[in-house]
């Protein structure tokens, strides 16, 4: 069975496709054009986005991701990528300047459709913290700026480790165990 990842970022892409290792599927990327709301919750962004996509495909894969920091009571949350691209890393540090309650956390939610099956989707995050400065080479995104141990950012993470306990790891094993559970694979 083919389905496709849609997404524009090949950072998620490679953690999709390394997480989805084994279970026979054939994922691949595509980038297919639909409406993504600005929302109060990840779910609505992606159960909107859900309901345009089954209109011209059969099986996918999508998701939206967000940081979520206490102390700024949620932001950037739905609204992260406009921060990323508007703010970056040094921007949400400098608003953080100073600010002593850094508690944050990663949420994840994906929507699935498998051909000839009903849509579903699948939601899970990770605590953590901002940290004071960005720390590390890999990952993407606001990853060199938060930590879920204290000690190290998402960026100083191996791929493996980082899917072991992030957000987007935590939801795609709960993407796999529906998929493992869906008869006629």
């Amino acid at each position: 069975m083919r389905i496709k990842v849609i997404t524009s970022n090949p950072g998620k892409m490679r953690e999709y496709a390394q997480a989805l290792e084994g279970l026979g599927l054939d994922v691949f990327q595509g980038s297919v054009p639909y409406d993504e709301i600005q929302a109060d919750t990840l779910e609505e962004v992606v159960s909107h986005g859900m309901r345009g996509l089954m209109m011209s495909e059969d099986s996918f894969i999508i998701d939206d991701s967000g940081l979520f920091i206490d102390h700024l009571n949620g932001f950037p949350g739905v609204y992260s990528a406009y921060a990323l691209k508007t703010l970056g890393n040094q921007g949400v540090l400098k608003i953080m300047d100073g600010v002593s309650e850094r508690d944050a956390r990663f949420e994840c939610c994906i929507g699935c459709k498998l051909p000839g099956k009903e849509p579903f989707i699948v939601s899970a995050s990770c605590e953590g913290a901002i940290l004071d400065a960005p720390r590390g080479e890999g990952g993407f995104g606001f990853d060199p700026i938060f930590s879920s141990d204290g000690v190290r950012s998402f960026s100083e993470l191996g791929m493996d480790e980082k899917n072991a306990i992030s957000h987007r790891g935590q939801a795609v094993k709960k993407l796999v165990q529906r998929i493992k559970s869906v008869e006629d694979l």
